[in-house]
């Protein structure tokens, strides 16, 4: 029992990573397809979560899950702002923020992990 458990709990850890560079994997693809050469550069924000999978560091860690869960924060108060329409953005950005709710509320979810293992792991 105890050697299934901490099985679960490292695999666990790396489960906002690989959510993370799959993201960036998908939305390379889908760039890619239309601007080439020009959607590269996206492939290297995987590089801090495919370094916190091969070598964890308890500061970047804490970094990116900080930064994500401002940026998931600011895009669901955004897409709460659309769907009031209090605020009035361009149609298009509008109808992409809208297809990505889902989206939104994972990325809050897999940041919140990451620093729920970085918290746990400081103390």
């Amino acid at each position: 029992m105890l050697k299934t458990k901490t099985i679960a709990t490292k695999y666990t850890k790396s489960i906002p990573y690989l959510y993370f560079i799959s993201v960036i994997i998908c939305w390379f693809t889908l760039i890619n397809r239309y601007n080439g050469l020009s959607a590269y550069p996206i492939l290297l924000c995987s590089i801090p979560f495919i370094w916190q999978l091969i070598k964890p560091n308890n500061t970047l860690n804490f970094t990116l899950s900080i930064t994500f869960i401002c940026l998931s924060s600011y895009l669901i108060l955004m897409f709460l702002l659309n769907k009031l329409h209090l605020v009035n953005i361009i149609h298009q950005i509008s109808q992409t923020v809208m297809f990505s709710a889902v989206g939104l509320g994972l990325n809050l979810i897999m940041a919140l992990w990451i620093l729920r293992h970085n918290l746990i792991e400081q103390q």
